[in-house]
């Protein structure tokens, strides 16, 4: 049986079985017997053909390294090259070494001594002249190793250091992300990996980029080495003439430095390449036109440059006029573009007169029902603000409250209102104002987890959301922010995040009649007989949107709305109570309940009602049958307001969350109690705790 290949990601074969075993053996030894050869050559002679072979191999290998780094559109697409950089500088010494041992061994035989290649590069740039030659030789070694690698490794420093300083911001960005709805978590994981490969590539690259540098001086010494032992081998064990001495070995040395220094230079110049195009999208040929050769002003001033220097007495006229013509014609053709009008698709033909169609009375009775109003200034956060647009954010909100309590929101409408701050903005839910706020755009919200002052410099404020003390601080002071462990937000999330908690408060509104019909229509086909027996026979639609909007008050989801169905279908015959059936509801999500309300050690953190407390509530019921009511007199209501805040206020300096644990008679009651001065407590039933659950109590009331 003959294992089949199977297709990767990158889209290339990966056979699998014992092919993949061979495959992978051959290509680990393969790479083994590399870096053997390449020390195998610092040890042992090289004849004179296969030095010409390995020279080749050296400068093709270089042109191919230099031309991948360009076409890199990341330079994480690159990420083995600290490793290529290392490999091709072993391999360029072992070649010096090499080719050396010739020179010296064999350099009074005549200039083929060492090969082909070496005698042709110095033959080319020495002209006949070894001083020629050894000027060229210096001025190419002084361009790698003063200009090309020391930027290199400079950028590389200055790219390391700046991406390891930025990881905590970087990580925090995902997680407002992840948190905000705007990627899942499968998308968080593979930024997280990226910004993992980012620091490690940068960190290698600021230690490989020292390889280019040393390879640089030891060529210099390698050649100044070579040309004062030819020198004394050749006159002193030979017998040459000094002249001609120097011409032979002099042009070796020249020629055997070249060689290995053109293949440097070019590696120097992908490395170059590669660490400075950092933040710039795509090939680094489409960056360049992009940015240099698209703005016809640029291009026209560069056109009257060309011709005014080229009309200077003794300037060569033809060249600049040609610059001049070239540079003139592409900024007119820019301009004609960039006057033309844009055909924007759906756009209306105002060359047509249109009737005027009045719009109908009733349009005006129409209600958003949820909206944002923006100050003048703020209407560029619907445009790209730095790739986050608020529009994206708020699709990305509705999808996830669908997701996380069971409906979808209505859509979100945003206007601009000039009645507001410049910087201000409104939301209004059933055009009723619910939450108002100010952000700065050129500013980022700085917040300490702690919930003390950010002592940084700038405007202090109170965050709209949950009205933490804040700042807004200037986008420089972004690294020590992030440096002091502080919070950074972008204007754009400070109003979703406000948006996000004032759609929590009102979910049970937004909850229409037809939001409920639209449930039922969305469910699968064999829920759709459940539907059929209950309603509207047992339960009616009313009665259902009640029920969930009871839920959805307490922040309980209702995506499990078959289990809810189920549930009404139990006991709605028994009882017409809408508090009865939300009750008896509750049980049937006693799971969920748990399950969303659970701590990090995965038990459910509860405080309980003391008996007395529970004896008070349920003697203070009155009224008939099912419509009871709570009567408890003020000052008893006092000393359980007290003690509740006392209870969870300690459990909240220990780090807790707990639940409030009643019985399931006083639940509701004690609930409408609490919701009025700690809304985000949950409240829960003995009859809620699921019989799997794992409790743990954090005190009693």
């Amino acid at each position: 049986m003959v294992d089949a290949p199977i297709l990767m990601k990158d889209g290339y074969a990966r056979p699998t079985g014992r092919d993949a075993l061979g495959w992978v053996m051959r290509g680990e030894v393969m790479m083994a017997l590399g870096v053997i050869g390449v020390i195998m050559l610092l040890i042992l002679p090289v004849p004179k053909m296969l030095l010409d072979l390995l020279l080749a191999i050296s400068l093709v290998s270089s042109v191919l390294i230099l031309m991948t780094a360009v076409m890199m559109k990341r330079p994480l697409d690159f990420a083995i090259f600290p490793t290529v950089l290392l490999v091709s500088t072993l391999f360029r010494l072992g070649l010096n070494l090499a080719s050396t041992r010739l020179i010296l061994t064999h350099g009074h035989e005549g200039h083929d001594s060492a090969g082909q290649v070496i005698n042709a590069f110095g033959q080319l740039m020495m002209g006949g002249n070894f001083i020629i030659g050894v000027i060229i030789f210096a001025i190419v070694l002084v361009v790698n190793f003063v200009v090309i690698t020391k930027g290199s490794t400079r950028i590389a420093e200055v790219s390391a250091r700046f991406t390891l300083d930025s990881m905590p911001g970087k990580q925090m960005a995902i997680d407002a992300d992840l948190s905000s709805g705007l990627i899942d978590e499968d998308q968080a994981k593979l930024r997280r990996k990226e910004l993992e490969q980012e620091s490690t590539f940068f960190g290698a690259m600021d230690g490989a980029s020292k390889f280019v540098r040393g390879d640089a001086v030891a060529g210099l010494i390698i050649t100044f080495i070579n040309a004062i032992g030819g020198l004394l081998i050749g006159v002193l064990q030979h017998q040459l003439p000094v002249g001609e001495a120097a011409n032979t070995y002099v042009q070796l040395t020249i020629g055997d430095g070249l060689v290995t220094q053109v293949p440097a230079i070019i590696i120097s110049i992908a490395a170059g390449f590669l660490v400075s195009k950092a933040g710039v999208e795509g090939t680094a040929d489409k960056a360049l036109v992009a940015q240099l050769a698209t703005n016809p002003v640029s291009l026209g001033v560069v056109s009257g440059a060309a011709g005014l220097i080229g009309l200077i007495p003794g300037m060569p006229l033809i060249p600049f006029a040609a610059l001049a013509i070239g540079s003139g014609f592409m900024a007119w053709r820019l301009g004609r573009n960039r006057l033309r009008p844009a055909v924007v698709e759906g756009a209306v033909d105002l060359g047509k007169p249109k009737e005027d169609v009045e719009e109908p009375i009733s349009t005006a009775l129409t209600i958003d029902e949820v909206k944002i109003e923006l100050g003048y200034a703020l209407l560029t956060l619907i445009n790209d603000l730095e790739g986050r647009r608020l529009t994206d954010q708020i699709r990305a909100l509705r999808r996830s409250l669908a997701q996380e309590y069971g409906f979808v929101m209505p859509s979100v409408r945003i206007l601009d209102n000039m009645r507001l701050p410049n910087q201000g903005y409104a939301i209004r839910i059933k055009e009723m104002e619910a939450g108002a706020g100010e952000v700065r755009l050129s500013s980022l919200m700085a917040m300490d987890p702690a919930g003390r002052q950010v002592e940084l410099p700038g405007e202090h404020t109170r965050e709209p959301a949950f009205g933490l003390p804040a700042t807004w601080i200037d986008e420089s002071l972004r690294e020590e922010a992030t440096f002091r462990g502080y919070t950074l937000v972008d204007p754009s999330t400070v109003l979703t995040t406000h948006l996000t908690e004032i759609l929590k408060e009102n979910m049970a509104e937004l909850l229409t009649y037809a939001e409920v019909q639209k449930l039922l229509k969305e469910l699968k086909g064999e829920e759709q007989k459940l539907i059929e027996e209950l309603i509207p026979t047992v339960v009616t639609v009313t009665t259902l949107q009640r029920v969930l909007q009871s839920l959805l008050r307490e922040k309980v989801s209702i995506r499990d709305l078959p289990a809810i169905l189920e549930g009404l279908a139990e006991a709605a015959p028994h009882t017409t109570s809408v508090t009865t059936l939300v009750e008896h509801v509750r049980t049937r999500l006693a799971r969920q309940l748990c399950w969303a309300n659970r701590g990090d050690d995965g038990a459910l953190p509860i405080i309980t009602l003391s008996p007395d407390w529970e004896q008070a509530f349920a003697e203070s019921l009155i009224g008939p049958g099912e419509d009871k009511q709570l009567a408890m007199a003020p000052s008893r209501l006092q000393d359980f307001i007290r003690n509740v805040r006392d209870v969870f206020e300690r459990a909240a300096m220990s780090g807790e969350n707990p639940v409030l644990l009643t019985g399931p008679q006083v639940r509701p009651y004690v609930r409408s109690i609490i919701e009025r001065f700690r809304g985000q407590t949950v409240v829960m039933s003995q009859n809620e705790v699921h019989p799997k659950a794992r409790l743990r109590t954090v005190g009693t009331v």
